[in-house]
């Protein structure tokens, strides 16, 4: 038989106060118990590991090594209670978070902040994708959490109201229609666009739009971020449009930001898992944080 942890603690406990007595008052057991926990480990061990007389308690060559043996078990043994207990509260862990640029430059680097400072063992993954590539990901379960723009979805999933989001068109300081506070989109058809990559919702969005006029797109230029299509758009390679309030980060340009009214320039960004009740506590933790914060 192996020493057990009880035993190995009991032990150490007799060697730091010096008698039985004070080792089992420690631990709220009997000093019977106690002493018979020890006999038991010196005959697993089949040595003898303390010395008793009437000026107390010492422990043999052999205690001597156990202790300093037994001591970083135990204390690995409390560690491992500890974080077990911090995984059981959700204080640690992993979350696996997909969200699309939208959601990345307006909403999650304030929200990840006050969360993670709440919880600052929990590792979060975090990674962009457009919406559809979103929703495969939760219903793959590749990923816990998904933030994306209200697109169709089956019923396999559970999805919420997340935040609302307007979109603006942005052109640089001279253009024609920087003199106007808000235009419709028939107003913009003529003009050339600095774009979205193929496969996001803003610009499947424009596209539609541009064929319900009987139109097509001027799309000159398609980048992947909103920091490159502002610097396009500033430069003056065209017009485009983006979420009024990803357009904060980039004030330094010299941009003028105009009024979109079109319904569809009002989305609603939704959140989304596939069992809230399935989730471990950690991404439990952080969805209703997403919720919360605003």
């Amino acid at each position: 038989m192996r020493p057990d942890p009880l035993s190995l603690r009991l032990f150490v406990a007799v060697i730091e106060h010096g008698t039985i007595a004070a080792a089992a008052a420690r631990h709220h057991i009997a000093a019977a118990a106690v002493s018979k926990r020890i006999s038991e480990l010196e005959a697993q061990l089949n040595t003898q590991l303390l010395m008793r007389s009437n000026k107390g308690i010492t422990p043999t060559a052999a205690g001597v090594a156990l202790i300093n043996m037994a001591r970083p078990v135990l204390a690995d043994l409390d560690n491992i209670v500890a974080q077990m207990h911090d995984f059981s509260r959700g204080t640690q862990g992993s979350v696996r978070v997909l969200a699309n640029i939208s959601v990345m430059t307006q909403f999650m680097p304030q929200a990840l902040k006050s969360f993670l400072e709440k919880y600052p063992l929990v590792q979060v993954s975090l990674e962009e994708k457009v919406s559809t590539a979103i929703i495969r990901g939760i219903e793959d379960n590749t990923a816990d959490i998904g933030i994306f723009t209200q697109v169709p979805h089956g019923d396999n999933i559970e999805v919420y109201p997340f935040r609302n989001d307007d979109l603006v068109l942005i052109v640089p300081h001279g253009h024609p229609l920087s003199g106007r506070t808000a235009v419709t989109f028939a107003d913009t058809i003529d003009y050339e666009y600095v774009g979205l990559h193929v496969g996001s919702s803003l610009n499947f969005q424009l596209v539609r739009a541009a064929s319900d006029l009987g139109r097509s797109l001027k799309l000159r230029i398609q980048v992947s971020g909103y920091d490159a299509q502002c610097l396009m758009v500033e430069a003056g390679l065209g017009i485009g449009i983006l979420p009024r309030d990803s357009l904060h980060t980039y004030s330094a340009l010299k941009l003028q930001s105009i009024a979109l009214d079109e319904p569809w320039a009002h989305r609603q960004l939704e959140i989304a898992v596939r069992s809230y009740e399935a989730l471990p506590v950690a991404a439990k933790l952080l969805f209703d944080h997403f919720l919360g914060v605003h």
